[in-house]
């Protein structure tokens, strides 16, 4: 009589036995290899850029190649009041909490799933059941009576074929994707807070400089007017300077709306209503332009752009999927057991007499289903493919947007460089002219000449000047940011301090 229970139990360790030297279903997933280059661009990149001595923003930045990023990048600006800022942004905005609960979402998932598939699933069972017979039934017994039982029942299935393995890849895989995603929302908020702020500064320098013309043009005005009642100069003179001072003073508007725009978009990006107030104005003078720009090597990039990252986990999951398909069409193991009691009052449930238990064991192998089981593992080669060949578009637009953010910040040097030269020649050109008019050297027209060629090469000067600063900010954002350099690197809003409201009380 015992040699049922030995048979059984020999049977359940060969089968665990073999559950754990299974090898899982499927390809083993293997990280994709950075992209066999040196370079970010097809032509070498100078030492340096160009440079605009004596005007702000206009210091040559030289690129060091290997150089790593420092975590909190932004501080590379050398502005307090735009580091408060960030971190504001970053401990307050709503997107940075949607994203680390999306992450604690996927690691629970993982927990629940890794606790089903890993472990025996035990269950109590407790009941009381009052019945009552049909007599023929009966016999000579009662035909009423109440049944008490209670019992553990066990099952578990082995992984032969290492489905669960693979659904718990997928499932880490998946986990992983939502940190990375915690990484791309750090970098991108934190890049929209710089950029937003430099856009402010931008919009508040062309407003100086669009004023101190229209000043300008004002006082001119007002000597023409008095020349006009004299009867020294025709009406068409007056006339033409009064347009040229309205028109100027019409584009004011659209910058000022612009400036209040702005400062809205970094209200919401700290996390906060626009209408509260409070918020630092940055200009220009009050951020300095770094100098030198680390440039990390090219094979580097992929495993510091955190979207570059998360597309890989994605391609791990697909992967992971193809083993949960290819084992599918295998075999299923399935052991349970129970050990319980049953009887007619509840002081004799755990008698001896009442005791039952059972071991069983089942396999369950599909013998036929349409070719359902094939096609699902041919769709699951087809989303790897899929994720593949998203992970390569990533890639490639990673590396595109670091060549134009190089290629930018040459140009843009060279381009404020010209712009410094043409603005100090346009001041030149309408101090002498102006000065040349008064004695009546040239005609008027040739003094609104020049006056609109200085209004010109003024205002394009501060958007050149703001143009080195957001290409700065971009070629940080570019590279990743330095995240990895920041406690390990993830998660991303646990490892920022919460900074004040303003106006207000890793890889695997």
């Amino acid at each position: 009589m015992r040699k049922k229970p030995r048979l059984q139990r020999s049977v359940l360790a060969l089968v665990v036995a073999a559950g754990l030297a299974a090898c899982a279903s499927g390809p083993d997933f293997r990280q994709p290899a950075a992209p066999a280059t040196s370079s970010y661009t097809s032509t070498a990149l100078p030492e340096r850029t160009a440079a605009a001595p004596g005007v702000t923003g206009g210091a040559a930045q030289q690129f060091v190649a290997g150089q790593d990023l420092p975590a909190m990048w932004w501080q590379l600006f050398g502005s307090p009041a735009l580091d408060e800022l960030v971190r504001a942004a970053l401990a307050q905005n709503p997107s940075m909490a949607a994203a680390e609960a999306s992450l604690r979402q996927a690691q629970e998932v993982y927990k629940a799933q890794s606790g089903s598939l890993n472990y025996p699933s035990v269950n109590g069972q407790l009941g009381v059941a009052r019945e009552k017979l049909a007599p023929a039934s009966a016999g000579n017994g009662a035909g009423v009576f109440t049944l008490y039982n209670a019992s553990v029942n066990v099952s578990y299935t082995p992984d032969v074929f290492g489905a669960s393995r693979r659904t718990l890849e997928g499932a880490q895989a998946q986990v992983d994707y939502q940190r990375f995603q915690v990484e791309a929302t750090y970098l991108t908020l934190s890049a929209n807070v710089v950029t937003t702020a430099i856009r402010a500064a931008s919009l508040r320098a062309q407003l100086q400089a669009t004023q101190e013309v229209l000043d300008a043009l004002s006082k001119q005005l007002a000597v023409i007017e008095k020349q006009f009642e004299l009867g020294a100069i025709p009406r068409t003179t007056l006339l033409s300077q009064r347009n040229q001072v309205a028109q100027l003073r019409a584009s004011v508007p659209p910058l000022e709306k612009a400036l209040a725009q702005s400062r809205h978009q970094l209200a919401a990006l700290a996390g906060r209503l626009p209408g509260e107030g409070g918020l630092p104005e940055f200009t220009l003078d009050t951020l300095t332009l770094p100098q030198q720009l680390p440039l990390t090597l090219p094979s580097a990039l992929v495993r510091q752009r955190p979207d570059i990252r998360a597309s890989e986990e994605q391609l791990h999951a697909a992967s992971a999927a193809i083993g949960v398909a290819t084992a599918a069409q295998y075999p299923q193991l399935t052991l349970s057991g129970s050990y319980g009691s049953s009887a007619q009052s509840f002081g004799k449930l755990f008698d001896a007499e009442t005791t039952a238990w059972s071991l069983a064991s089942g396999l369950t192998a599909p013998l036929f289903n349409g070719g359902a089981l094939s096609a699902k593992k041919r769709a699951a080669e087809a989303a790897y493919d899929g994720a593949a060949a998203q992970y390569r578009a990533t890639v490639l637009s990673a590396f595109q947007e670091v060549a134009d953010s190089l290629r930018a910040l040459e140009s843009d040097a060279a381009a404020l460089k010209a712009q410094a030269d043409a603005d100090a020649l346009a001041g030149e050109a309408l101090a002498l002219a102006t000065q040349q008019y008064k004695l009546g050297g040239i005609s008027y027209l040739a003094l609104l000449d020049a006056q609109r060629s200085y209004q010109q090469a003024h205002v394009a000067l501060v958007q050149a000047q703001a143009a080195r600063y957001a290409d700065t900010a971009a070629l940080l954002q570019a590279l990743g940011g330095g995240w990895w350099n920041r406690n390990g690197g993830m998660p991303a809003a646990s490892t920022v301090s919460a900074a004040p409201v303003y106006g207000a009380g890793g890889s695997r």
